[in-house]
């Protein structure tokens, strides 16, 4: 099984960029469907972006999208959310989560935090 393993958060401002790494211990990426989930203080965790292995599709929450990218290496070991554009909203603790159905793999979480 594998297990997703979160880096690159930190304090950024308000307009700048940040690239989150998730990378596969255990396991590879191969045939999951990756994505990351983000937690802002005082609210529920919510869908941020998902990449399907198989074909590579993507999809967006509507909050992120012209912002964020999802992508992956070819060595199906990191799936990549390069984020651009920043807001204070978007300050959270974001997860990886990856799925091999009917398992759910979660990591466990990188602050970023976006000042004004």
């Amino acid at each position: 099984q594998v297990q997703p393993v979160e880096s690159g958060g930190g304090l950024v401002q308000t307009g700048d960029s940040l690239r989150l790494s998730c990378a596969a211990s255990g396991d590879t990426f191969s045939g999951y469907t990756v994505g990351w989930f983000r937690q802002p203080p005082g609210k529920e965790r919510e869908f941020v972006a998902a990449l399907r292995w198989s074909g590579g599709s993507t999809t967006y929450a509507e909050s992120v999208k012209g912002r964020f990218t999802i992508s992956r290496d070819n060595a199906k070991t990191t799936v990549y959310l390069q984020m651009n554009s920043l807001k204070p909203d978007d300050t959270a603790v974001y997860y990886c989560h990856a799925r091999l159905f009917p398992n759910d793999y979660w990591g466990q979480g990188t602050q970023v935090t976006v000042s004004p």
